[in-house]
């Protein structure tokens, strides 16, 4: 399929077009797809979804789904699952845990691989959430393979986070340990038909009042059971009352100026990457035979030198 049939099938909701220009985007390869979907970017909140291993994540999504499409919403989920460390593919594919929507055609379900991303996620996740946009879902969701530590770049794709902690695990310790209080919006306290979901509750609370200063606006605390469907309901119009207030407040702008810049960056990484793989590749031999410093300075020469500086420096490269 021709990449201007792919944007054209997107643009028209063809769902076979859709898969095709995640593909491409995953692989690295979207770059003449992105710059024609400008126009349908920034409608739409992407909310973060990220906590401990365990703590009941992809159940709490599925609830949440599950009451959106009760509203006629349509939802884009991305779910970003940890690399095998031989095939480097996605171990889990929530796709499988959530099977109650699989034959939703108003529910779309990605899972990629996190490929050893700081983090979980993955490299091309904020495009791959670019085009779920594009494509026109209502509400656009990513979930991240959640190690509990560092989840810090799932601020990148999201202008939401929300942080699902469950009783019995140590999480609210551990929340505080990792900086997730910090990123959280929102903070969802899963299981709360188990004992000690009070406690938890109580716990995180406490950590909330001893905040330092400054570091922003307070994570609201919703008390959920995913199994039950306790508090989904309210769940969801928190999540839309946190949009609105931080729209108002000016953050929802300074966060999307932000995860445009740092896609630029991650752009402009990954090319210089590339460039200076295919230059090692092709000058191992001759490298060789450089000290290590002067090899280097020769290295970023060749790479920032303008094609026709290039040419002038024909030969080793000496200086």
């Amino acid at each position: 399929m021709h990449r201007q049939e792919i944007v054209r099938g997107l643009l028209a909701g063809d769902f076979r077009s859709l898969g095709r220009a995640l593909s491409l985007v995953e692989e690295g390869e979207g770059g003449e797809l992105l710059p024609a979907l400008g126009d349908r970017l920034g409608r739409h909140g992407r909310f973060g979804v990220t906590g401990a291993p365990g703590a009941g994540k992809s159940s709490l999504l599925s609830a949440l789904v599950g009451h959106w499409r009760l509203r006629g919403e349509t939802v884009g989920v991305l779910a970003v699952d940890p690399s095998s460390p031989f095939s480097g593919g996605a171990l889990l594919g929530d796709r499988i845990r959530m099977q109650e929507h699989s034959l939703d055609e108003g529910v779309f379900i990605r899972s990629m691989a996190s490929r050893g991303a700081v983090g979980g996620l993955a490299d091309a996740a904020v495009e791959m959430v670019d085009v779920l946009e594009a494509f026109g879902f209502d509400r656009l969701v990513v979930e991240t393979v959640g190690a509990g530590q560092a989840e810090i770049d799932v601020m990148e794709a999201c202008d939401l986070v929300l942080v699902v902690l469950q009783p019995g695990a140590g999480d609210g310790i551990q929340a505080m340990k990792a900086g997730l209080l910090e990123i959280a919006d929102l903070l969802v306290l899963n299981k709360a038909d188990l004992e000690g979901s009070t406690r938890l509750e109580n716990e995180v609370r406490e950590m909330l009042e001893l905040r330092e200063a400054g570091i922003g606006r307070a994570p609201e605390v919703c008390l959920v059971s995913a199994k039950t469907g306790r508090g989904i309901p309210e769940l969801a119009e928190e999540i839309d009352a946190c949009f609105k207030a931080l729209g108002e407040d000016g953050v929802l702008g300074k966060r999307r100026e932000q995860r445009r810049k740092e896609a630029i960056k991650r752009m402009a990484r990954s090319s210089f990457e590339q460039k200076l793989e295919a230059l090692m590749v092709e000058n191992g031999e001759k490298l060789k035979d450089f000290p290590l410093r002067e090899g280097a300075r020769w290295v970023l020469e060749k790479l920032f030198s303008s094609p026709s500086h290039g040419k002038n420096r024909e030969g080793d490269g000496r200086t």
